[in-house]
């Protein structure tokens, strides 16, 4: 008898999902409650994969042997809670696809900020010291379908929280945790330790074979870390001390110990700038050493590195003044990290949906560098009693026309746009992508 795998979800990790399911022999169906994009339909009909889109037909769901289920949908969803009650296991699409893995490696990146500069960092450098390696997870490409069709001997894996809330085996060679901030903490009951647990949920089937690369400059990190039994071999990065084993830059230099090799460089050689990209920089130099990159490798490749679309992207500068697209800056921390590498006058175009943000963290870099806010999102109330007083103006707008036209106007020359959210983007926007594309058409309609 074949068995049952239902799948909640048919984006790109569910129907990845899905392929790799049907390859290993299992009986498959697909439910996605919305509507389901035409690419996935076509590839499920293709493969013969039952599903259903619209709807969620319990009997069909119900009789499960096991349920995959997208990392969007919450626990708290009543179909979820009624899969619980009946004991039928809830798998993740990484746990999933990690069973059919075979040989193959694994660096699993998470954290709250960084991860996907560090993961397409990590996958630039192994890639251009001669590793066969896919990037997969959260990232935007199946693992599991990556599996399916083209399996490689390493994967270099983005993982979110709520991926690695669903794992019971997956185990990384090696996990890195860039930093712990206060983010989905709707998704966590508003317990900060909720989403603390969940992103060291990533060394919890590690061994002594393994490494665990993490940041010591991190105070949750620092703060939590005890609180974990971690089997694997640990490698701190910092900037404020020099290590024997790790990675830190002191004075402008970068030194990197995994193995017998020391990896130096400058920071002025880094293609990353700004200081949380520097630690992004340690991270995956460190990565790489641990996986037998050799150092010249290392060192070309950081400096040939082009980051990825909507993360500190410069866009243009019109009459003196810079636009930077940061519409990746989701929360607070990501925020945070794009003020601190200012070196101008900023114009901070901020808003969304709220994901119960605390803007107080905000508060001395906003009055050290910002010298207007302006507003993109439906409800902008919690901005305005965040930051009235501290910044001269702050002013409402609901589209990122309108927010680019009212930047420009409130810039002047040697000043610096820069659209750092800290929101989600649904109110207005698809997505982040969607947000971000958008800015830039306005600012080159300008």
């Amino acid at each position: 008898m074949k068995k049952r795998l239902v799948i909640l979800g048919a984006g790109e990790s569910g129907v990845g999902a899905a392929l790799l399911g049907k390859q290993q022999g299992y009986d498959v169906f697909v439910s996605d409650g919305g509507r389901m994009k035409e690419v996935y339909k076509n590839e499920l009909e293709a493969n013969e994969i039952a599903y259903e889109a619209g709807t969620h037909t319990e009997a069909l769901i119900l009789n499960a042997d096991e349920v995959m289920k997208s990392p969007g949908i919450p626990e708290k969803n009543e179909l979820v809670k009624k899969i619980r009650k009946q004991g039928i296991p809830i798998i993740s699409e990484i746990e999933f696809a990690y069973r059919y893995k075979g040989n193959s490696k694994i660096i699993g990146i998470t954290g709250s900020n960084g991860k996907t500069t560090t993961t397409s960092l990590i996958h630039h450098i192994c890639k251009h010291g001669g590793l066969d390696v896919a990037l997969v997870g959260n990232i935007g490409y199946s693992f599991a379908k990556q599996i399916a069709e083209d399996p490689k001997p390493w994967y270099v894996a983005e993982i979110s929280s709520f991926q690695l809330d669903d794992i019971q085996y997956f185990r990384p060679d090696v996990a890195v945790l860039t930093n712990i901030s206060e983010d989905h903490l709707d998704r966590y009951d508003y317990k900060f330790e909720n989403y603390i647990s969940s992103k060291f949920r990533i060394t919890m089937n590690q061994t002594a074979e393994d490494t665990f690369i993490y940041c010591e400059d991190d105070p949750v990190t620092m703060q939590f870390i005890r609180n974990y039994t971690i089997k694997s071999n640990p490698l701190p990065i910092t900037m404020n001390k020099d290590l024997n084993k790790g990675a830190s830059i002191r004075n402008g230099f970068m030194t990197v110990a995994a193995g017998d090799e020391r990896v130096q460089m400058s920071i002025y050689d880094f293609a990353l700038k700004g200081k949380h990209n520097q630690y992004n920089t340690m991270a995956a130099g460190l990565a790489a050493a641990t996986v037998g990159i050799r150092k010249e490798k290392i060192r070309e490749a950081i400096s040939s590195f082009e980051n990825y679309p909507h993360r500190m992207e410069a866009v243009a500068t019109i009459r003196g003044v810079e636009f930077i697209n940061d519409s990746k800056a989701t929360n607070v921390n990501s925020t945070w990290y794009a003020l601190e590498s200012m070196t101008k006058p900023t114009v901070l175009i901020l808003g969304g949906v709220d994901k119960g943000n605390d803007y107080t963290l905000l508060d001395e870099l906003v009055a050290e560098k910002v010298k207007a806010i302006v507003c993109l999102g439906s409800d902008n109330k919690k901005i305005h009693e965040a930051f009235q007083g501290k910044v001269s103006v702050i002013m409402d707008t609901t589209s990122a026309e309108e927010a680019v036209f009212a930047s420009f106007r409130l810039a002047e020359k040697g000043d610096v746009v820069l659209l750092s959210p800290a929101c989600a983007s649904f109110d207005l926007f698809k997505n982040y992508e969607d947000r971000g594309d958008q800015f830039k058409l306005a600012v080159r309609n300008l």
